[in-house]
This record gives structure tokens, C-alpha cells and sequence, in this order.
């Protein structure tokens, strides 16, 4: 089969890459890129382990070909940190526990990402309804949900839901 070669920026690094025209952006960014933070999981878009931002939109890179990806700029949970310095998301998955086996851990925190720099305010309605996209077989999802309510109060973009009770 012949290559394509395919140009986009990721985490800030420029990437030149010769790829088969059928070959996934996650396989590409692993294996030829060395961001082996992204993890595929169920490889058909389903679980959300793969998460990257495009362009600053949350894509699921199991289902994206790598040609796609073009002239894009990229995101992948590598490019959180600011060196040594993890990311507002990253600090409070440590501190509220929302990390077991890891696994799916990167998917969340670019979904995480993504709703904590496009949303004005953040309520647990949103938080649930935005990270039922992504599969967790560890946590039972509760430390994932305080770990973003507590980036999002750190942040200043809580608000408390109607529903919700003072605790």
C-alpha cells in the first residue's frame, strides 16, 4: 500500500510523518510520536481512553485516520503539564483519588480539559452528562466527578446545581 505523508503539530511539536492512508491517529501518535499517553481501549470509539483535543475538540483517535489529522494542531494528555508542572485536572485527579489502574485516565483528563477551558460555569449535571462518554471499570466514577468539580471551583467556574444539597 503506498504512504501519504501527513504534517500537524502536536503538544507544540511539529510532526512530519509518512503513514498508510488507512492507519488510525491513535497508532500514529504511539508509535510514531512517542505519545504513548494516549491508550487504546475498545478501539471503536466507545470507551474514550484514546481522548485527544483537535483543534480544541475532544475526538475519540481510535476512529480518526492519521491523514485526517493534516494541518491540525493537536492536544494529547502529554502536552497538560507544564513541564514539571501538572495541569489544574492533573493535580486534582491526584489529590481526589479519580485514578485507579490508570487506563482510562488520559481520555478523561483531555475531556476534563476541554470542559474546564470551553465552559463559563460547571455544575455536576454537566460534569456527569459530559464524562458518561468515557469508561471507567476501576473508580465507580465518583473521584473522577470531585476531582473535575475541584478544578472547576479552583478555576472559579462552579455553580452549585439546583438539586444539589449543602454538604
Amino acid at each position: 500500500m503506498s504512504k501519504v505523508n501527513v504534517e500537524f503539530i502536536a503538544n507544540d511539536t511539529s510532526y512530519k510523518l509518512e503513514v498508510e492512508p488507512r492507519e488510525s491517529l491513535a497508532d500514529s501518535l504511539r508509535d510514531k510520536c512517542d505519545l504513548t499517553g494516549t491508550h487504546l481501549g475498545c478501539e471503536h470509539g466507545i470507551c474514550g481512553a484514546c481522548t485527544i483535543l483537535i483543534n480544541n475538540e475532544p475526538v475519540r483517535s481510535c476512529l480518526m485516520f492519521t491523514v485526517q489529522a493534516s494541518g491540525k494542531k493537536i492536544r494529547t494528555v502529554e502536552g497538560l503539564a507544564d513541564g514539571d508542572e501538572l495541569s489544574i485536572i492533573q493535580k486534582a485527579f491526584w489529590n481526589e483519588h479519580g485514578l485507579q489502574c490508570g487506563f482510562c485516565t488520559p481520555g478523561f483528563l483531555m475531556l476534563s480539559t476541554w470542559l474546564l477551558e470551553n465552559e463559563k460555569k460547571i455544575n455536576k449535571e454537566k460534569i456527569k452528562d459530559l464524562l458518561s462518554s468515557n469508561l471507567c471499570r476501576c473508580t465507580g466514577y465518583q473521584n473522577i466527578l470531585k476531582a473535575v468539580e475541584t478544578a472547576a471551583k479552583e478555576i472559579g467556574i462552579w455553580e452549585k446545581s439546583e438539586h444539589q444539597l449543602d454538604a
